[in-house]
């Protein structure tokens, strides 16, 4: 997909999402080429089994895999950010010192905000009424549409995008790779 993404759609910059479970070297090698971003999800410090926030298996890897992604995509100049959802489970968790160690280009933290049958117990969330507020009260306001159906111009008018507070939090940084007669060569 990420090098569809590149060559086929001609996109200037390609991200992803990743919990990083399925991610190797030799993903890397393939194609890291056509990657630009990856961001990875950090959830906890903690080891071990954590089924508060989704961690069902004892898998006490999760930070050394972390690391690990870090390193490759440093290899293969692919510029790497954390993502962080704040919850009852992490709210208090000190994780500056590993975040520093990590260096990535960018830490993004969410608030974490109720969905449905996913993350709606008591004791999953924090605050997260407060922010359920604003979509309950705006309900019905607006008809969600498929941007198969819209089109892309239609769906990026329509989404709000406010350049200038886009600017001033610091939005502008360096989302695609550098390339060089079209070849990107690992560091």
């Amino acid at each position: 997909m990420v090098r569809f993404c590149k060559e086929t759609l001609g996109l200037p910059s390609v991200s992803i999402v990743s919990n990083g479970s399925l991610i190797t070297e030799e993903w890397f090698q393939t194609y890291g080429e056509w990657l630009d971003i990856l961001s990875r999800v950090l959830r906890q410090l903690r080891r071990g089994h954590q089924p508060g926030i989704g961690r069902h298996a004892p898998r006490s890897h999760h930070l050394d895999k972390l690391y690990q992604i870090s390193e490759w995509c440093a290899r293969y100049r692919v510029a790497f950010k954390i993502n962080t959802v704040v919850n009852t489970h992490n709210w208090q968790e000190d994780m500056a010192d590993q975040i520093l160690d990590l260096n990535p280009c960018r830490w993004k933290v969410f608030q974490c905000l109720l969905i449905g049958g996913e993350n709606c117990g008591e004791d999953s969330l924090r605050h997260a009424e407060t922010f359920d507020a604003l979509p309950r009260l705006h309900r019905g306001r607006k008809e969600p549409s498929s941007i198969l159906d819209v089109g892309v111009a239609n769906a990026i008018c329509a989404s709000g995008f406010d350049e200038v507070m886009f600017r001033k939090r610091g939005g502008v940084y360096q989302w695609s790779k550098e390339r060089h007669h079209g070849v990107v060569t690992p560091a």
